[in-house]
């Protein structure tokens, strides 16, 4: 992964099968045309929801294998986060890469457990943390002899229902020396905003997605579906899939750019 671009994208939570599928073959296709290296995420359960109404996803059994399908016949790395020790015995065969959620980036018992399957482990900072406090969490990791880590930056929180990005916190993770992904979406969030949804400012997305490259992050984090207004989670930052080449052509231009210098 040293020597390519990470994206890691996919619908925010699994809504279906056949959905999900097409979304993953579309951008297996596109990122095989860039030269990138694709990872394919979907949520089997979004247990960190503000509304009891709100759309969790199809739960762990039937996302364990619909994410297993996709892993198998795209041939594609798989990422999904997870919430308690408990599933990470469940889930290590299938992931290759297992997300730490933001809201739970200093739970011990979870990250130590997800650490000793020895994949990588994608801690997703979490909106109250400063980015040196990062090294803690690195080191829990580390406890257990793994040293495979991503540094994923998602925001913080900046007064009530808004989040905002320290483009400082790029340089102060790259430092830790692990691959460091910008979250695009989840940053552009305005949490429990609309009615106890999140909405969002998805129209800065390009910008800011193009900015972090320049700050030189090892990779982007993206939601997407084939029609946003219509997605069961995020529907308010999810970017429609026809906005993503034009996106990922300039950001591999942007990158080519500072990597002479």
């Amino acid at each position: 992964m040293k020597n390519k671009f990470i994206f890691i994208a996919g619908p925010c939570v699994i809504e279906s099968r056949d959905k999900t599928l097409k979304v993953a073959t579309y951008l297996k296709n596109l990122t095989s045309k860039l030269n990138l290296q694709f990872i394919f995420k979907a949520s089997f359960d979004k247990a960190n929801r503000t509304s009891l109404k709100s759309y969790r996803g199809p739960g762990l059994k039937k996302g364990l294998a619909i994410l297993s399908e996709i892993k198998k016949k795209l041939k594609v790395l798989v990422l999904s986060d997870v919430h308690s020790p408990e599933q990470v015995k469940v889930l290590g065969d299938t992931l290759d890469i297992i997300q730490i959620p933001a809201f739970l980036c200093r739970q011990t018992d979870l990250i130590v457990a997800a650490a000793k399957t020895k994949k990588i482990i994608n801690i997703k900072k979490g909106q109250f943390l400063s980015p040196y406090d990062l090294k803690y969490i690195i080191d829990k990791v580390k406890s257990t002899g793994n040293k495979k880590i991503f540094l994923t930056e998602r925001g913080s929180c900046f007064g009530y229902n808004n989040l905002v990005v320290d483009f400082r916190s790029f340089l102060i993770m790259k430092n830790f020396k692990f691959p460091v992904i910008y979250d695009v979406t989840h940053s552009l969030q305005r949490p429990s905003l609309e009615s106890g949804i999140s909405g969002g400012d998805k129209q800065f997305a390009k910008d800011l997605a193009l900015s972090a490259v320049a700050c030189g992050v090892d990779g982007l984090f993206m939601e997407v579906h084939p029609d946003p207004k219509k997605a069961l989670s995020d529907k308010y930052t999810s970017l429609p899939l026809r906005d993503l080449k034009p996106i990922l052509t300039k950001a591999l231009k942007i990158r080519e750019v500072i990597s002479k210098k």
